[in-house]
């Protein structure tokens, strides 16, 4: 018997600075990872992304997803979600969350934001893992700009922090290059 292929969309709502919180003490990372409004549902996500893969790629999009799209997660306070989806059409879905641009709410027009595929994989513990590690990432650089703000330093945003920031690093090729390089009498 064939195992059913399916892939996991990991997924970040993203939102934009407004003009008033440019101006406050937030920065701007943690202004765009806001927390997403409380009425944002599993199924309301569901129904936007569908009517936005009808728009895209019509009947053959909606069939093609019909019936094996689900959220598995969705996290309100990190605006994280995950989406489970056969592999042969997970681009589908790519797509049309890329041209998504507001969020989708029950009632109203929802708010204006961007949603970034963060991974694609295979195995949904591969999508937690990489969930919880940015989580992780977004506390420490709130945590190191707050002890920055205080010291009057301003700290890089733009590098990743790793736990190996300080590991001496080598190419393997080196070592040999380095043997090659001994001088022989002649």
């Amino acid at each position: 018997m064939v195992r059913i292929k399916e892939r996991y969309i990991l997924v970040n709502i993203l939102y934009p600075p407004e003009d008033a919180k440019q101006h406050s003490s937030v920065p701007d990372f943690v202004v765009r990872h806001q927390p997403t409004t409380g009425s944002l549902t599993p199924q309301s996500l569901l129904k936007a992304i569908r009517a936005e893969v009808a728009t895209l790629f019509g009947d053959y999009g909606s069939g093609a997803i019909e019936g094996n799209l689900i959220v598995k997660y969705l996290s309100q306070a990190t605006s994280t979600f995950i989406l489970k989806v056969k592999r042969a059409h997970y681009r589908l879905v790519w797509a049309a969350l890329t041209f998504m641009n507001r969020v989708p709410l029950k009632s109203g027009d929802g708010k204006p934001c961007t949603f970034k595929v963060v991974r694609v994989s295979g195995t949904i513990r591969k999508a937690e893992e990489e969930a919880i590690r940015q989580a992780r990432q977004l506390v420490l650089a709130a945590a190191d700009f707050s002890a920055a703000a205080a010291s009057g330093a301003l700290p890089l945003f733009s590098e990743p922090r790793t736990q190996a920031e300080d590991a001496v690093m080598f190419d393997a090729s080196d070592v040999s290059d380095e043997d090659d390089m001994i001088e022989e009498d002649g």
